[in-house]
Protein backbone atom coordinates (compact mmCIF):
# COMPACT_ATOMS: atom_id res chain seq x y z
CA UNK A 1 0.00 0.00 0.00
CA UNK A 2 1.36 3.21 -0.85
CA UNK A 3 0.35 6.82 0.34
CA UNK A 4 1.15 9.95 -0.73
CA UNK A 5 0.65 13.73 0.14
CA UNK A 6 0.54 16.30 -2.38
CA UNK A 7 0.09 20.47 -1.27
CA UNK A 8 -2.42 22.78 -2.57
CA UNK A 9 -1.14 26.20 -3.92
CA UNK A 10 -2.12 29.79 -4.43
CA UNK A 11 -0.38 31.84 -6.87
CA UNK A 12 -0.26 35.31 -6.80
CA UNK A 13 1.10 36.70 -9.31
CA UNK A 14 1.57 35.98 -13.49
CA UNK A 15 -1.03 33.51 -13.43
CA UNK A 16 -2.00 32.97 -17.38
CA UNK A 17 1.60 33.40 -18.23
CA UNK A 18 1.85 29.94 -17.48
CA UNK A 19 -0.08 29.13 -20.71
CA UNK A 20 2.22 27.32 -23.50
CA UNK A 21 0.49 29.81 -26.27
CA UNK A 22 2.03 32.68 -24.21
CA UNK A 23 4.65 31.93 -22.73
CA UNK A 24 6.85 30.13 -26.08
CA UNK A 25 6.81 33.47 -27.53
CA UNK A 26 6.51 35.68 -24.57
CA UNK A 27 7.96 34.39 -21.55
CA UNK A 28 6.26 33.85 -18.64
CA UNK A 29 6.68 33.87 -14.63
CA UNK A 30 4.47 33.07 -11.45
CA UNK A 31 5.06 33.99 -8.12
CA UNK A 32 3.18 31.00 -5.61
CA UNK A 33 3.43 28.72 -2.39
CA UNK A 34 2.12 25.81 -1.46
CA UNK A 35 0.10 25.53 1.94
CA UNK A 36 -0.64 23.22 4.36
CA UNK A 37 -3.98 21.76 2.88
CA UNK A 38 -3.12 18.78 1.42
CA UNK A 39 -4.28 15.61 -1.02
CA UNK A 40 -4.39 12.21 -0.51
CA UNK A 41 -4.09 9.06 -3.16
CA UNK A 42 -3.84 5.79 -1.36
CA UNK A 43 -3.38 2.84 -3.65
CA UNK A 44 -2.61 -0.69 -3.77
CA UNK A 45 -2.98 -3.80 -5.47
CA UNK A 46 -6.77 -5.55 -5.70
CA UNK A 47 -7.20 -8.42 -4.23
CA UNK A 48 -8.41 -11.48 -7.27
CA UNK A 49 -11.43 -12.25 -5.26
CA UNK A 50 -14.01 -10.05 -7.16
CA UNK A 51 -15.84 -9.39 -10.44
CA UNK A 52 -13.38 -6.89 -11.78
CA UNK A 53 -10.20 -5.47 -11.27
CA UNK A 54 -10.03 -2.25 -10.35
CA UNK A 55 -11.98 0.23 -7.32
CA UNK A 56 -11.83 3.63 -7.80
CA UNK A 57 -13.09 5.89 -5.16
CA UNK A 58 -13.04 10.00 -5.24
CA UNK A 59 -16.21 11.96 -5.77
CA UNK A 60 -17.94 8.60 -7.45
CA UNK A 61 -17.16 5.22 -7.09
CA UNK A 62 -15.98 3.34 -10.04
CA UNK A 63 -15.24 -0.92 -10.35
CA UNK A 64 -14.61 -2.09 -13.72
CA UNK A 65 -12.33 -4.51 -15.66
CA UNK A 66 -11.06 -2.55 -18.04
CA UNK A 67 -8.72 0.07 -18.01
CA UNK A 68 -10.67 1.78 -21.08
CA UNK A 69 -13.70 1.74 -19.26
CA UNK A 70 -12.59 3.89 -16.37
CA UNK A 71 -14.46 7.46 -16.63
CA UNK A 72 -12.15 9.21 -14.63
CA UNK A 73 -10.11 10.59 -17.42
CA UNK A 74 -6.78 11.90 -15.44
CA UNK A 75 -6.52 7.92 -13.90
CA UNK A 76 -7.50 5.98 -16.86
CA UNK A 77 -4.94 8.04 -18.99
CA UNK A 78 -2.56 7.50 -15.72
CA UNK A 79 -2.90 4.20 -15.48
CA UNK A 80 -2.27 3.70 -19.64
CA UNK A 81 0.68 5.79 -19.42
CA UNK A 82 2.71 3.66 -16.16
CA UNK A 83 0.96 0.36 -16.99
CA UNK A 84 -1.21 -0.03 -14.04
CA UNK A 85 -3.68 -2.78 -13.71
CA UNK A 86 -5.57 -4.28 -10.69
CA UNK A 87 -5.48 -1.16 -8.18
CA UNK A 88 -7.84 0.26 -5.67
CA UNK A 89 -7.45 3.80 -5.25
CA UNK A 90 -9.04 6.12 -2.97
CA UNK A 91 -8.71 9.73 -3.10
CA UNK A 92 -9.46 12.64 0.05
CA UNK A 93 -8.60 16.07 -0.09
CA UNK A 94 -8.56 18.75 3.40
CA UNK A 95 -10.54 21.23 0.22
CA UNK A 96 -12.87 20.87 -2.10
CA UNK A 97 -12.14 19.99 -6.06
CA UNK A 98 -12.89 23.27 -8.65
CA UNK A 99 -11.95 25.76 -6.09
CA UNK A 100 -9.09 27.18 -7.71
CA UNK A 101 -6.36 26.00 -5.37
CA UNK A 102 -4.81 23.58 -8.49
CA UNK A 103 -6.60 20.58 -6.55
CA UNK A 104 -6.42 18.52 -9.99
CA UNK A 105 -3.11 18.77 -10.61
CA UNK A 106 -1.80 18.32 -7.15
CA UNK A 107 -3.85 14.73 -7.67
CA UNK A 108 -2.79 13.93 -10.79
CA UNK A 109 0.96 14.79 -9.16
CA UNK A 110 0.23 12.78 -6.39
CA UNK A 111 -1.51 9.88 -7.90
CA UNK A 112 1.89 9.55 -10.39
CA UNK A 113 4.04 9.59 -7.28
CA UNK A 114 1.85 6.67 -5.44
CA UNK A 115 2.17 4.81 -8.94
CA UNK A 116 5.72 4.66 -9.64
CA UNK A 117 6.12 4.07 -5.74
CA UNK A 118 3.58 0.80 -6.15
CA UNK A 119 5.70 -0.35 -9.00
CA UNK A 120 8.84 0.45 -6.63
CA UNK A 121 10.30 3.02 -8.47
CA UNK A 122 11.32 6.78 -7.94
CA UNK A 123 10.45 9.89 -9.72
CA UNK A 124 12.02 12.94 -8.76
CA UNK A 125 10.07 16.10 -8.58
CA UNK A 126 10.71 17.26 -12.25
CA UNK A 127 9.59 13.97 -13.71
CA UNK A 128 6.11 13.95 -11.98
CA UNK A 129 5.83 17.75 -12.78
CA UNK A 130 6.98 16.85 -16.52
CA UNK A 131 4.43 13.47 -16.70
CA UNK A 132 1.67 15.35 -14.55
CA UNK A 133 1.64 18.31 -17.32
CA UNK A 134 1.61 15.51 -19.92
CA UNK A 135 -1.28 13.78 -18.62
CA UNK A 136 -3.12 16.49 -18.11
CA UNK A 137 -2.29 18.93 -21.17
CA UNK A 138 -1.64 16.62 -23.66
CA UNK A 139 -3.50 13.09 -23.10
CA UNK A 140 -6.48 14.75 -21.18
CA UNK A 141 -6.96 17.46 -22.87
CA UNK A 142 -7.31 19.80 -20.57
CA UNK A 143 -7.02 23.61 -20.84
CA UNK A 144 -4.74 25.38 -18.93
CA UNK A 145 -0.99 26.24 -17.44
CA UNK A 146 1.64 24.66 -16.41
CA UNK A 147 2.30 26.65 -12.65
CA UNK A 148 -0.03 24.20 -10.73
CA UNK A 149 1.53 20.33 -11.77
CA UNK A 150 4.86 22.43 -10.65
CA UNK A 151 3.77 23.68 -7.64
CA UNK A 152 2.05 20.62 -6.17
CA UNK A 153 5.37 18.72 -6.94
CA UNK A 154 8.43 21.09 -5.67
CA UNK A 155 6.07 22.58 -3.22
CA UNK A 156 7.62 25.95 -1.44
CA UNK A 157 7.25 29.29 -1.53
CA UNK A 158 8.79 29.55 -5.69
CA UNK A 159 9.41 31.66 -8.61
CA UNK A 160 8.62 29.58 -11.86
CA UNK A 161 9.78 30.86 -14.90
CA UNK A 162 8.73 29.74 -17.61
CA UNK A 163 10.07 30.47 -21.84
CA UNK A 164 11.12 28.44 -24.50
CA UNK A 165 12.79 26.10 -23.40
CA UNK A 166 10.91 25.28 -20.48
CA UNK A 167 10.31 26.14 -16.66
CA UNK A 168 12.41 26.32 -13.85
CA UNK A 169 11.76 26.64 -9.84
CA UNK A 170 13.55 29.28 -7.98
CA UNK A 171 12.73 29.16 -4.44
CA UNK A 172 12.46 32.90 -2.95
CA UNK A 173 14.58 33.74 -0.27
CA UNK A 174 12.75 35.34 2.22
CA UNK A 175 13.77 36.30 5.32
CA UNK A 176 11.44 34.11 7.99
CA UNK A 177 10.61 36.61 10.30
CA UNK A 178 8.91 38.80 6.69
CA UNK A 179 7.54 35.03 5.30
CA UNK A 180 5.60 34.86 8.72
CA UNK A 181 3.99 38.39 8.57
CA UNK A 182 3.30 37.73 5.12
CA UNK A 183 1.60 34.47 5.81
CA UNK A 184 -0.03 36.26 8.78
CA UNK A 185 -1.32 39.47 6.55
CA UNK A 186 -3.01 37.21 4.07
CA UNK A 187 -6.63 35.93 4.92
CA UNK A 188 -8.40 33.24 3.22
CA UNK A 189 -12.35 33.17 2.83
CA UNK A 190 -14.06 30.26 0.83
CA UNK A 191 -16.77 31.70 -1.79
CA UNK A 192 -18.99 28.41 -1.93
CA UNK A 193 -18.68 28.44 -5.71
CA UNK A 194 -16.91 25.75 -7.47
CA UNK A 195 -16.18 25.16 -11.16
CA UNK A 196 -13.73 23.02 -13.95
CA UNK A 197 -10.49 24.98 -14.37
CA UNK A 198 -10.46 23.39 -17.72
CA UNK A 199 -14.02 24.76 -18.32
CA UNK A 200 -12.61 28.30 -16.88
CA UNK A 201 -10.02 28.42 -19.62
CA UNK A 202 -11.91 27.60 -22.24
CA UNK A 203 -15.14 30.09 -21.44
CA UNK A 204 -12.09 32.79 -20.96
CA UNK A 205 -10.04 32.04 -23.86
CA UNK A 206 -10.80 35.53 -25.49
CA UNK A 207 -7.87 36.10 -28.38
CA UNK A 208 -4.48 36.41 -27.33
CA UNK A 209 -3.93 39.64 -28.65
CA UNK A 210 -6.86 40.73 -26.57
CA UNK A 211 -5.53 39.73 -23.39
CA UNK A 212 -1.40 40.20 -24.37
CA UNK A 213 -1.03 43.27 -23.21
CA UNK A 214 -2.66 42.52 -19.44
CA UNK A 215 -0.75 39.14 -19.48
CA UNK A 216 2.81 41.43 -20.12
CA UNK A 217 1.66 43.43 -17.61
CA UNK A 218 1.31 41.15 -14.87
CA UNK A 219 4.26 39.79 -15.68
CA UNK A 220 5.67 42.92 -14.92
CA UNK A 221 4.11 42.71 -11.43
CA UNK A 222 5.97 39.26 -10.79
CA UNK A 223 9.07 41.39 -10.91
CA UNK A 224 7.44 43.83 -8.51
CA UNK A 225 6.39 41.65 -5.87
CA UNK A 226 9.35 39.59 -5.63
CA UNK A 227 11.19 42.87 -4.84
CA UNK A 228 8.91 43.55 -2.03
CA UNK A 229 9.14 40.04 -0.91
CA UNK A 230 13.08 39.79 -0.54
CA UNK A 231 13.88 43.63 -0.18
CA UNK A 232 13.64 44.26 3.67
CA UNK A 233 13.73 47.57 2.92
CA UNK A 234 9.91 47.56 0.79
CA UNK A 235 7.27 47.95 2.45
CA UNK A 236 5.26 44.25 3.01
CA UNK A 237 1.86 46.74 2.66
CA UNK A 238 2.81 46.90 -1.25
CA UNK A 239 2.17 43.26 -1.87
CA UNK A 240 -1.03 44.00 -1.11
CA UNK A 241 -1.68 47.03 -3.18
CA UNK A 242 0.14 44.48 -6.27
CA UNK A 243 -2.37 42.02 -5.28
CA UNK A 244 -5.33 44.40 -6.06
CA UNK A 245 -3.71 45.29 -9.01
CA UNK A 246 -3.09 42.40 -10.57
CA UNK A 247 -7.23 41.07 -9.61
CA UNK A 248 -7.78 44.32 -11.59
CA UNK A 249 -5.78 43.34 -14.56
CA UNK A 250 -6.95 39.32 -14.70
CA UNK A 251 -10.24 40.21 -14.76
CA UNK A 252 -9.72 41.98 -18.28
CA UNK A 253 -8.42 38.54 -19.83
CA UNK A 254 -12.12 37.17 -19.59
CA UNK A 255 -15.80 37.58 -19.44
CA UNK A 256 -15.89 34.93 -16.45
CA UNK A 257 -13.03 35.45 -14.56
CA UNK A 258 -15.23 36.98 -12.15
CA UNK A 259 -18.89 37.30 -11.08
CA UNK A 260 -21.22 40.06 -9.39
CA UNK A 261 -20.89 38.06 -6.31
CA UNK A 262 -17.33 38.00 -6.02
CA UNK A 263 -17.35 41.49 -6.69
CA UNK A 264 -19.97 42.30 -4.59
CA UNK A 265 -17.47 40.27 -1.81
CA UNK A 266 -13.93 41.25 -2.92
CA UNK A 267 -15.36 45.16 -2.55
CA UNK A 268 -17.14 44.76 1.15
CA UNK A 269 -13.72 43.48 1.84
CA UNK A 270 -11.08 46.05 0.26
CA UNK A 271 -14.15 48.85 1.99
CA UNK A 272 -13.36 46.75 5.30
CA UNK A 273 -9.73 47.49 5.66
CA UNK A 274 -7.87 45.26 3.06
CA UNK A 275 -5.08 46.25 1.00
CA UNK A 276 -5.26 44.22 -2.14
CA UNK A 277 -6.63 40.11 -2.80
CA UNK A 278 -7.58 38.43 -5.84
CA UNK A 279 -9.45 35.36 -6.52
CA UNK A 280 -7.38 32.02 -6.52
CA UNK A 281 -7.59 30.12 -10.12
CA UNK A 282 -8.94 30.89 -13.47
CA UNK A 283 -11.51 32.26 -12.05
CA UNK A 284 -15.49 31.80 -11.67
CA UNK A 285 -15.42 31.15 -7.86
CA UNK A 286 -13.21 29.13 -5.25
CA UNK A 287 -11.47 31.02 -2.52
CA UNK A 288 -10.54 34.55 -2.07
CA UNK A 289 -7.61 35.92 -0.55
CA UNK A 290 -7.04 39.29 1.22
CA UNK A 291 -3.89 41.28 2.60
CA UNK A 292 -5.07 43.07 5.39
CA UNK A 293 -2.97 44.32 8.40
CA UNK A 294 -3.49 42.87 11.76
CA UNK A 295 -5.60 45.45 13.21
CA UNK A 296 -8.00 45.52 10.14
CA UNK A 297 -8.46 41.52 10.61
CA UNK A 298 -11.04 41.38 12.30
CA UNK A 299 -12.88 43.92 10.65
CA UNK A 300 -12.56 42.29 7.96
CA UNK A 301 -13.60 39.01 8.88
CA UNK A 302 -16.40 40.44 10.32
CA UNK A 303 -17.41 41.78 7.00
CA UNK A 304 -16.91 37.99 5.56
CA UNK A 305 -19.18 36.60 8.07
CA UNK A 306 -21.12 34.74 5.17
CA UNK A 307 -18.20 33.24 4.00
CA UNK A 308 -16.44 30.31 5.47
CA UNK A 309 -12.31 31.72 6.34
CA UNK A 310 -10.02 29.23 6.14
CA UNK A 311 -6.77 29.56 8.17
CA UNK A 312 -3.53 28.19 6.72
CA UNK A 313 0.34 28.19 6.84
CA UNK A 314 2.86 28.16 3.98
CA UNK A 315 4.54 24.55 3.70
CA UNK A 316 7.55 23.77 1.54
CA UNK A 317 7.25 19.82 0.95
CA UNK A 318 5.65 19.40 -1.88
CA UNK A 319 4.25 15.66 -2.68
CA UNK A 320 6.05 13.02 -0.53
CA UNK A 321 5.09 9.33 0.12
CA UNK A 322 3.78 9.36 3.84
CA UNK A 323 3.44 5.48 3.60
CA UNK A 324 5.37 2.45 1.79
CA UNK A 325 4.32 -1.00 2.28
CA UNK A 326 5.85 -2.69 -0.72
CA UNK A 327 3.73 -5.53 -2.17
CA UNK A 328 4.59 -8.70 -4.27
CA UNK A 329 2.18 -8.74 -7.56
CA UNK A 330 2.79 -10.66 -10.46
CA UNK A 331 0.60 -9.60 -13.87
CA UNK A 332 -2.02 -12.03 -14.83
Amino acid sequence: MIITKTPFRMSFFGGGTDMENFFRENGGAVLSTTFDKYCYVNVRHLPRFFDYSTELSYSSTERVTEVDDIQHPAIRNAMKMLDMHEIRLTYEADLPARSGLGTSSSFAVGMLNAFYALKGKYADKKRLADEAIYLERVLCQEAGGWQDQIAASYGGFNRINFGPDGYEVLPLIIASERKKQLNNNLLMFFTGFTRFSSEMQKANNVSAADKKVQLKEMLVLVDEAEQVLVNKERNLDDFGRLLDHTWKLKKQTGAKISTNSIDAFYERGMQAGALGGKLLGAGGGGFLVFYVRPEKQEVVKEAMRDLMYIPFEFENGGTRVIHYSPEAYEPR
